[in-house]
């Protein structure tokens, strides 16, 4: 066999099974030269509560203890030996109420942590202060007050995904000025479907990625983005009541590329101006909303605009139609929208802007 592929083949991952603690089952990963280090993946869920607190290998790197029907974790309970080096911790669909401030304070090393299908009613602040957090599910739960300061972490910079999505949260605080860790490095935040009546202030975030979908946002005017100009992705979709949208209100976000307003049925035109300050838009998902058709000044205020979808399998694409050539001085290059049925493939009219 040659050199090459028979290195290749050493360094490549492999996957074995070991002895578990009964009902759980243990899988080890193992990696490198000659399979030269281990991990191992440790699914203890669906069990009942009664395995706590269970026995885990010293190599575990994950651990799934989710539908165990667990009303209560503690620091106690998550620091026994293999519990302090895991890297992923899975307490989904279980029953806990709430935390304590130092429940997550050993796991120094957790990367990912999925709380979902819980009974979550609040977040002490600075939650999760001690682990260096990349993921973290908190979607499902019954939170209704949640301060930013509690993904406050000792990550040093590293980028955070934080899912609140499906909850009751009327409310965010803010993470405060003067606390003695740094603002959250939050840079995905989902906080689709929850009952949110303003855009939250967020401005002490490095967020790219925003959903606010199905939130019963009010008005969103002039001001609602402040802070957020780093903002790349944006999801209003099916906003709850009568959402309204005013002039300029997305000024704030230069930096933007997409923007998903569908299924806002209830949506209507305000003008064309709503989009003003959106000069690096390049998608726009307008589909079973009130907004179509389209006005005609809209490619003036979305110079950097390439798609638009506006619903039932009709997309439209930015054409530039340079006009006759050679091409006469002065003459200036039409700017369109051209709608196409993508269901059937026909083409609609151009909108020549």
């Amino acid at each position: 066999m040659p050199w090459p592929l028979l290195l290749l083949l050493a360094v490549s991952r492999a996957q074995t099974t070991r002895p578990c603690f009964p009902g759980c089952q243990c899988e080890v990963e193992t990696f490198g030269l000659f399979d030269s280090f281990s991990l191992t993946r440790v699914d203890c869920s669906g069990l009942g509560p009664h395995i706590m607190p269970v026995p885990i290998p010293l190599d575990t790197a994950h651990l799934d203890l989710s539908s165990n029907r667990l009303e209560m974790v503690n620091e106690s309970v998550l620091a026994g030996p293999g519990y302090t080096t895991l890297a992923g911790l899975d307490l989904s669909h279980n029953l806990l109420t709430g935390l304590s401030p130092t429940t997550f304070s050993r796991l120094r090393y957790l990367e990912s942590l999925d709380l979902s299908h819980n009974g979550l009613a609040a977040l002490p602040a600075e939650s999760f202060a001690s682990s260096p957090l990349s993921d973290v599910n908190l979607s499902h739960n019954r939170l209704r007050e949640v301060s930013v300061s509690a993904f406050a972490t000792h990550s040093q910079g590293r980028a955070l995904h934080v899912d609140l999505s499906h909850n009751l949260i009327h409310r965010l605080v803010p993470h405060p000025p003067r606390s003695s860790l740094p603002p959250p490095t939050i840079q995905s935040l989902n906080l689709a479907w929850n009952r949110l009546r303003a855009v939250p202030n967020l401005r002490d975030l490095p967020l790219r990625y925003l959903s606010l979908d199905g939130n019963p946002l009010a008005t969103i005017g002039p001001g609602a983005f402040v802070g957020l100009a780093d903002l790349t992705h944006l999801s209003l979709g099916s906003l709850q009541g009568l959402p309204q949208l005013a002039p300029h209100g997305f000024r704030e976000l230069p930096g933007l590329q997409v923007l998903d307003l569908s299924g806002n049925s209830k949506l209507k035109w305000v003008g064309a101006e709503v989009f003003s300050g959106l000069d690096s838009l390049q998608e726009l998902d307008l589909s079973g909303t009130g907004l179509v058709p389209l006005p005609e000044t809209l490619l003036h205020h979305l110079p950097a605009l390439q798609s638009v979808s506006v619903g039932q399998g009709v997309q439209c694409r930015r054409l530039v139609r340079e006009g006759a050539y050679p091409r006469q001085p002065g003459s200036i290059p039409k700017v369109a929208l051209h709608c196409m049925d993508t269901w059937d493939s026909v083409a609609r009219v151009p909108d020549i802007l």
